[in-house]
């Protein structure tokens, strides 16, 4: 038992390999023209990253500025992203991580959407361009999750122009915020990882852009 205990750790980093290089929607190919969204990475977590307003889809609708603290003058970007409430909520810094909200992301808990709402995207982005009808599955697939109406979670947010809210489904160690991520990337029918726990898993697939240098829709 001891023995396989020490192995785990390897057998999932296996796991996390073969899941990252294996393909879905091995078809796919980016489009000359489109809509562009982005990944987020601060090398732990991804989110996705879309224009506040495009395809005739509008974010701001649905997620109004009045939903955070300080909204930019001009918000062109929202940014998701999912995870274990625990998680989410009690750990705004890697150091706030305890034993008991680590216990909680490996062994599952409700799951919670993060949203921010910006002028630009970010930083450490992949690019990737989507058909209108990608674009539109995608938007969807991110909506669904709120399950309804966008219900906002008593909490002051990581800054002054982010929110928490509730959500549908649950986060664990197998089904992680980054797997969250190709997964809705999946639905849109994007080419994107089978198994992807960890954020190069699913980064290195696309393409490295400055924020800024890439229009929205061409």
């Amino acid at each position: 038992m001891l023995v396989a205990l020490l192995a785990l750790p390897g057998l999932v980093l296996l796991a996390a390999l073969a899941g990252s290089l294996l393909p879905l929607n091995r078809d796919w190919d980016e489009p000359a023209a489109g809509t562009t969204i982005y990944l987020r990475s601060n090398g732990i977590h991804v989110d996705i990253v879309m224009p506040a307003q495009a395809g005739g889809l509008d974010w701001s609708a649905v997620l109004p500025p009045s939903h955070v603290r300080e909204a930019p003058a001009d918000v062109r970007w929202y940014g998701f992203g999912a995870g274990e409430r625990r998680v989410y909520l009690e750990t705004p810094t890697w150091s706030d991580i305890t034993l008991k909200t680590l216990w909680s992301a490996l062994t599952g808990g409700e799951r919670v959407l993060h949203v921010d709402q910006t002028d630009r995207p970010g930083f450490e982005l992949r690019a990737i361009r989507l058909r209108p009808e990608e674009y539109r599955r995608l938007w969807a697939a991110i909506r669904a999750d709120f399950d309804g109406q966008p219900r906002l979670i008593d909490h002051s947010g990581y800054g002054p122009d982010d929110a928490f809210y509730q959500s549908r489904g649950r986060a664990s160690a197998v089904n992680t915020c980054n797997q969250w991520v190709a997964d809705k990337l999946r639905l849109a029918g994007v080419r994107t990882s089978a198994w992807t726990p960890f954020a190069p898993g699913l980064m290195w697939r696309y393409r490295t852009v400055d924020a800024g240098l890439e229009n929205v829709a061409r």
